[in-house]
């Protein structure tokens, strides 16, 4: 009897799963397994909150195999060694696994294929799964990968898009492999208290909803921070529980304006995982230097502790701060403004930013979240890599009405209209009703001013 083994990772869904579907095309039995590799956590990515997120995908993932006459085998540990045993324990011929683009996943399919190839067992790698569009299949002439983004989205428009699977009907697990326990969020602490569940089943309901009811407005609302009109979809996409191909079939289906920037949108998720595929080594260095000397020092440190603390003294910057905390995700708006106010108005490292980031956030991968703090600080992708985003005009522009604000930082509650953006400004016995809240840890002029001297720009 023909067996394989679908390697899950970022991918815990049953619907449009090509690894599960050309194992079961090709096999009797399929031993679907995810392991929990112990690289992630002493890498420092086991982020609490999502690791909750990722029990409540498991748990959902079981489930769904379960229906199906399956199950989910987990196991702990090297993830290599692990994949080993259970295809030797199924006597499995086969493995399928999903392709990534970070560092870790490119030396864990070579470390992968290597070990398997010993014993005798193919690794099949299949692309388009976690992405739209495989990294490295839409290139220009001259390079391995795009730098600007409106360049690639045009060629990524060009191209077709594989028609989404369905959900397999039946599932047959061979017996004889051995399970872990499913993880369960309860056993977790640390948890930011709004987070969302996790899981396919969920999922699917939240894009259901949002095509009947937000993608439409989406192009004239997504940056409204009061409104929250964007779709929180991301979770789900970055773990896996909805497949981004799916995702762009049904918004093309909805049709409109909102359709096609939330289009967009996935193309810029795209845009990311192959300038990553290409260039690894932007995870952690510059992709384009602009031989910052950052600041550093207590002085530093105590300007970065505020503005994860959300008490900058600017209620914008504070508010999103502070929805990171409590959600563990952040509106797209509000990443944009804090990540230029800590890389810029306040310029401390774009690593300092990144990693609080991704110690917080259920969507937090390394592509989308490490390129698009180096959009922002000017040493990646942007075209325009020293432009500054002024938190009171932003405020005023994105939160006019300061409901935004308000939700987030309960201290200025009191304050009306456009008012709570400047709370500074207020005569003296009025600002004395407000003195929880700090004032501003810097002016933004003198912050403008030592970014220009800074990139040679005075």
């Amino acid at each position: 009897m023909a067996t394989s083994v679908v390697l899950f990772t970022r991918d815990l869904r049953l619907h449009d799963h090509p690894p599960l579907r050309a194992a079961l095309d090709r096999s009797d039995a399929v031993v679907p397994l995810f392991v929990r590799d112990r690289a992630v956590g002493a890498a420092g990515f086991a982020a609490p909150n999502r690791l909750a997120l990722l029990a409540d995908c498991l748990r959902d993932l079981d489930s769904g195999l379960r229906d199906r006459g399956g199950r989910l085998v987990v196991r702990s540990g090297d993830l290599v060694e692990e994949v080993c045993a259970v295809a030797g324990e199924a006597e499995a011929d086969e493995v399928h696994l999903a392709a990534d683009v970070s560092a870790h996943a490119h030396r864990r399919e070579e470390l992968l294929r290597s070990a398997l190839s010993a014993r005798g067992c193919r690794l099949h790698v299949h692309d388009a799964v976690t992405t739209v569009l495989a990294p490295g299949s839409v290139t220009p002439a001259s390079s391995d990968h795009f730098a600007v983004f409106t360049p690639y989205f045009r060629r990524w428009s060009e191209r077709a898009v594989r028609e989404p699977l369905a959900a397999p009907r039946r599932v047959r697990v061979p017996d004889g492999v051995g399970s872990e326990p499913l993880p369960a969020r309860g056993d977790l602490t640390g948890l930011s208290p709004g987070l969302p569940t996790g899981g396919e089943r969920d999922a699917r309901k939240r894009l259901t909803a949002w095509l009947r009811g937000g993608i439409a407005g989406y192009a004239d609302h997504h940056d409204d921070l009061a409104g929250d009109a964007t779709s929180r979809l991301s979770p789900d996409l970055h773990l896996g529980a909805l497949s981004p191909v799916e995702l762009v079939h049904r918004a093309r289906r909805a049709g409109g304006p909102g359709a096609e920037a939330f289009v967009r949108q996935l193309a810029w998720r795209d845009f990311h995982h192959q300038v990553l595929a290409a260039r690894p080594h932007a995870s952690a260095a510059d992709y384009r230097t602009r031989h910052d000397r950052w600041r550093t020092g207590a002085a530093a440190e105590a300007d970065a502790a505020a503005w994860r603390d959300g008490r900058t003294g600017y209620p914008v910057v504070d508010a999103a701060m502070r929805q990171l905390r409590h959600e563990g995700w952040m509106h797209n708006r509000g990443r944009l403004l804090v990540a230029s106010f800590l890389t810029k108005t306040l310029y401390v490292d774009w690593r300092v930013g990144a990693r609080h980031f991704l110690e917080l956030l259920v969507d937090g991968d390394v592509a989308n979240n490490q390129l698009n703090w180096q959009w922002v600080a000017g040493t990646g992708t942007d075209t325009r890599p020293h432009r500054v985003l002024n938190p009171t005009t932003q405020a005023r522009r994105f939160d006019p009405g300061g409901a935004y604000v308000r939700r987030w930082v309960p201290e200025l509650a009191g304050l009306a209209g456009r008012s709570v953006h400047e709370p500074w400004r207020l005569a003296r016995a009025a600002r004395a009703a407000y003195d929880a809240y700090p004032d501003p840890i810097v002016d933004l002029s003198e912050g403008l001013d030592r970014f220009r001297r800074a990139r040679g720009r005075d």
